[in-house]
């Protein structure tokens, strides 16, 4: 991809944070997933680091290659004329500056934004805060040098870390969120929070466009633009939908001997034709 169509990317991207509307993004985990939702008409394409890893034979928390992911970034950039934001996980480095190493690598591949977590990979421990800003700084600085508005979405882990009721990591999760805005980030995504009041809370106290999962039970979009969410993502669960759904038919042909569990209203030549109706 060229540098000018990257940029219109990126400056897309950073234009649909801008809280009059909220953004909603699918989160694919290869090209045919990415295909799809583009034919449904959503406006940008994450990725999901779970997905990915589970297609490409790893566990999820940075276990696959970075160029093994990153080559299923141009897979899904390929296919889709869109602005695609990576699942970063904490940045495939271990320090700062290889961060940015790493960060210069996915803007190489045609990334419009990423996600960098502050927990240690694989759901680890959250780190430092200075030093968490730190990898965000370095990211920044990687992508003001490459000449691209990279948005990135600062993933706050507090609630992936307490068993407790949903407003005990608030405090900190303010000073991580106020820290990393500080540091270049464009986005805040406290991921697990769905209570409304912390989520109203936590938007108001920090001022700056917010990041929600969606979930079974996560509020519906017209109550978190009451809210003034920003931006939801879906993570893993379209992944996991479809592993489910597989997995439950693989299981009902096996007990049964039928096949009945393989009827589907998406068939061949509805994948084919995401391939094809250009």
């Amino acid at each position: 991809m060229d540098n000018n169509t990257q940029t219109r990317r990126a400056e897309a991207l950073r234009q649909m944070h801008d809280r009059r509307k909220i953004l909603l993004l699918p989160n694919a985990w290869d090209a045919g997933s990415a295909r799809l939702f583009a034919t449904h008409g959503f406006h940008a394409i994450a990725t999901t680091s779970g997905g990915m890893a589970w297609a490409l034979g790893y566990a999820d928390g940075e276990q696959a290659p970075l160029d093994e992911m990153l080559a299923v970034v141009r897979r899904i950039i390929r296919v889709v004329d869109l602005p695609v934001t990576v699942d970063f996980e904490s940045g495939y480095g271990t320090t700062p500056a290889d961060v940015a190493t790493s960060t210069h690598a996915v803007i190489k591949a045609g990334a419009a934004g990423i996600n960098l977590e502050d927990g240690m990979p694989g759901h680890g421990p959250l780190r430092n805060v200075d030093d968490a800003a730190a990898r965000i700084h370095a990211a920044r600085e990687a992508a003001t040098s490459a000449g691209v508005p990279l948005v990135i979405n600062a993933r706050v882990d507090n609630w992936m870390h307490s068993a407790n009721d949903p407003g005990t990591p608030l405090t900190d999760a303010i000073t991580r969120a106020r820290a990393y805005l500080a540091a270049g980030a464009d986005c805040v995504y406290p991921i697990g929070l769905n209570d409304p009041e912390t989520i109203r809370t936590f938007i108001q106290t920090i001022n700056a466009p917010v990041n929600i999962m969606a979930g079974a039970n996560t509020p519906p979009l017209a109550e978190l633009a009451k809210l003034g969410i920003a931006r939801v993502s879906t993570a893993t669960w379209f992944t996991a939908l479809a592993l489910g759904t597989v997995d439950h038919a693989a299981r009902t042909m096996l007990e049964t001997g039928r096949f009945d569990s393989l009827a589907t209203d998406f068939n061949y030549m509805d994948a084919q034709h995401l391939f094809t109706a250009d």
